[in-house]
């Protein structure tokens, strides 16, 4: 049931609704028709955001589905196949990650080998604070609980490699921009063997070329090896620290602290891995002199350069500190990042010589990076941000569509057509401004 909306909110509401009725498959929601056909746990936990203040039954078959994807260890993959399809439908493919021959993976499908940033926890306790029914709402966040736990252990006990309380992640598919600039510098120091391990049929608009060789090459180094705990610490060329991707672990082990209040468990140890992320993210990934986060290579010790939009992430910290909240935002505003888009905001520092308007991470916006600061602004009180975040997204959906991600500088429409995570997002923005203590 939608909000009390304006005429042109609700124009926006049904049709952003109708993207996600024919995405859904009946057990969970495609990112798009035709380029992403399967279940993809990033896009669901804001499909499952979006659903929360549509069809709430919905939204908890879609966390329900892609944890069925859980490995034993607690590792939640990144994709989720449709056993349906042709094999060959997608790559890459489980083919590729060959899942079935892992004693952790589930016997009865067929998944990635590698996660994506931990936003469940929040989806599934925004889809509680969204729910009419709290009787219902606690039955399912009692039985989801223990899967967000086992998912948040594996995090603190496999992939905290650097040591410091932040998780690791072990390829660019894993950060939510996966082909980010900031990647360019560990990609570059990978030795591949002479021959071409990705297929030649990349989607359009995604990395390609030897870029595109180097993480099918690392794919098949994890998978070789096991995806053993031990290969990831000790050998694995690409592990990295990524503020976004903490600062997002951080939003869910806060939320599995009020889940535990509301099912009965103890919060105390979430309250206390909340506050070694918090610690570890200002010690290891905040640079003063930049005024920003930034990334760190494990595998260097250094800090990586260039300013995207992940360094905006910690904004999700309700703790964050005054000095760093200010700097991001003024480094926000700036001719940087949204003082110099029309259409904010751009993922990469648009005075970067790495920024491209037109490449997936590189440069165009996306609205679920737009939810992202939105969500952190009105957790610390910043309206100017809050309402640019809600004024720009809608604005982009109402002149391109709930396209993947848009230009920038004159929000055309670019990578893929009727985009689930968009269409969601939208939900929940319209939702949230008519009940602001949703937010």
């Amino acid at each position: 049931m939608s909000p009390r909306l304006t005429g042109d909110e609700s124009v926006l509401w049904q049709a952003a609704a109708r993207v996600l009725d024919a995405n859904w498959t009946g057990d969970a929601t495609i990112p798009s028709p035709g380029l992403y056909p399967h279940q993809w746990g990033w896009d669901s936990a804001f499909v499952c955001v979006g659903l929360a203040r549509y069809r709430r039954d919905r939204a908890e078959q879609e966390l329900l589905s892609l944890f069925r994807g859980q490995w034993a260890n607690g590792l939640v993959p990144h994709i989720v196949f449709n056993s349906a399809l042709v094999r060959h439908a997608y790559f890459p493919g489980p083919d590729l990650w060959r899942s079935r021959k892992q004693a952790a993976a589930p016997r009865d499908t067929e998944t990635s080998g590698i996660t994506q940033p931990p936003l469940h926890a929040l989806a599934a306790l925004r889809g509680y604070q969204c729910s009419g029914d709290a009787e219902a709402g606690r039955d399912f966040l009692a039985r989801i609980y223990p899967l967000l736990v086992a998912q948040h252990r594996y995090l603190a006990e496999v992939r905290d490699i650097g040591g410091g309380g932040l998780m690791s992640i072990c390829h660019p598919w894993e950060s939510g921009l996966d082909n980010s600039p900031v990647w360019d510098r560990p990609l570059a120091a990978l030795q591949l063997p002479p021959s071409t391990y990705a297929s030649g049929h990349t989607p359009r608009g995604l990395p390609s070329g030897t870029d595109y060789d180097r993480y099918v090459w690392l794919v098949t180094t994890l998978r070789d090896a096991g995806y053993r705990d031990e290969h990831l610490r000790d050998v694995h060329p690409f592990v990295v620290e990524d503020p976004l991707v903490n600062a997002v672990y951080l939003a869910s082990t806060h939320a599995l602290v009020e889940i535990a209040g509301i099912v009965g468990a103890d919060p105390g140890p979430h309250r206390e891995a909340s506050r070694r992320i918090h610690d570890a993210l200002l010690a290891r990934l905040w640079d003063a002199e930049a005024g920003c986060f930034r990334a760190r290579d494990l595998r260097t010790d250094q800090r990586l350069p260039v300013a995207t939009i992940a360094a905006f992430g910690p904004l999700l910290d309700p703790e964050l500190p005054a000095a760093p909240l200010r700097a991001l935002v003024d480094l926000l505003l700036s001719a940087r990042f949204a003082g110099a888009a029309g259409y904010p905001v751009p993922t990469c520092d648009i005075q970067s010589p790495m920024f491209d308007r037109s490449s997936y991470g590189r440069g165009p916006t996306w609205l679920t990076f737009n939810w992202l600061i939105w969500l952190g602004a009105s957790t610390h009180g910043l309206p100017v941000i809050a309402d640019l975040m809600y004024g720009s997204s809608l604005r982009l959906v109402r002149q391109s569509g709930f396209r993947e991600f848009f230009d920038p500088f004159d929000g055309t429409g670019r990578g893929s057509n009727d985009f689930s995570g968009s269409a969601a997002l939208i939900l929940d923005l319209l939702a949230a401004r008519r009940a602001p203590r949703a937010a």
